[in-house]
């Protein structure tokens, strides 16, 4: 049963999937996507969805006890992450099944490697790629572009869905290739 809090606020998002679970204060920004099964709780502080980021399928975004959860704009938050009173940059890509702990900086540009643990405190640049449990910095490359594709295809997939569109168009994969 799908539930949308009285203190969410709902920014114009391109499409908040009807399984959506989002508790406390929460604001999702414009053009940004809720997928299947994602749960929000901000019982203290707050969550922040920027702008034409994408939140995908079983994630969870919860507060920490002394931190709010932030995430920039055009992101991509992939399947199964779960992301405790963090920080996220913009044109961040956070990979499957990602941890990111209490009080964690990940810089703009960056991708978080799945099935990383980044623990609590952890702070890294812009462009870094970040892998591993405990992560670590890995390698430091400007993957804005490629982060930015991500999102945007995401974006234009969120639009098609709250159309009732399942697949892309043969328009739609042109107008993809035509932007970038």
């Amino acid at each position: 049963m799908p539930h949308i809090g009285a203190d969410v606020k709902l920014n114009d998002p391109a499409f908040v999937h009807d399984s959506a679970l989002l508790f406390g204060k929460v604001t999702v920004g414009k053009g940004a996507s809720i997928w299947p099964y994602v749960v929000t709780r901000a019982e203290i502080h707050e969550i922040v969805i920027g702008e034409r980021t994408n939140v995908q399928d079983h994630v969870m975004i919860h507060v920490g006890y002394t931190t709010p959860t932030i995430i920039g704009k055009d992101c991509s938050i992939t399947h199964r992450v779960v992301l405790q009173g963090c920080e996220i940059g913009d044109r961040v890509l956070i990979g499957i099944g990602a941890t990111i702990m209490d009080g964690a900086k990940i810089g703009s540009n960056s991708i978080v490697a799945g099935h990383s643990i980044v623990t609590e405190g952890s702070v890294f640049p812009e462009n870094s790629i970040i892998a591993g449990s405990p992560a670590k910095l890995v390698k430091t490359v400007d993957n804005s572009a490629a982060n930015l594709m991500n999102a945007q295809f995401y974006h234009l997939n969120a639009k098609n869905y709250a159309d009732g569109i399942e697949r892309l168009t043969p328009e739609n994969v042109s107008a993809l290739q035509t932007k970038n």
